[in-house]
């Protein structure tokens, strides 16, 4: 396992972000922070303070892009993750780890590490 890391999750869905929360801290990661909106999570990219964002790439409708660009500008890694059926991401985000739901802690930890390692 990576060392503890401190991570930000970007989802829509309480129970799927409750999971993520529940997978991430049973790997001995701490979360920073919940956003369900591209403009809490666009508020919690300016702050800063986290090693680590898991963006589901579709917000209520809203596309996740200006997070993931907000990120990258501060060098903070990030992985996308999908429910599928969406449109692939951007030219500039083509290279960034992504994970499809429904997400098991064995699909999350390497995608996590990856993430992380570069």
């Amino acid at each position: 396992m990576a060392d503890p890391r401190s991570i930000l999750i970007v989802e829509d869905e309480p129970l799927i972000a409750m999971m993520l929360e529940d997978f991430l801290e049973s790997m001995g990661h701490t979360i920073t922070g919940t956003c369900e909106t591209v403009d809490q999570a666009l508020a919690e990219a300016d702050k800063g303070g986290f090693d680590l964002a898991i963006l589901d790439v579709n917000l209520k409708g809203e596309s996740v892009w200006p997070v993931a660009a907000a990120l990258r500008s501060k060098g903070t890694p990030f992985v996308l993750a999908s429910g599928g059926h969406v449109e692939p991401p951007p030219a500039e985000f083509e290279d960034a780890p992504m994970i499809e739901k429904p997400f098991t802690i064995d699909r999350v930890t390497p995608i996590i590490e990856a993430a992380l390692a570069g």
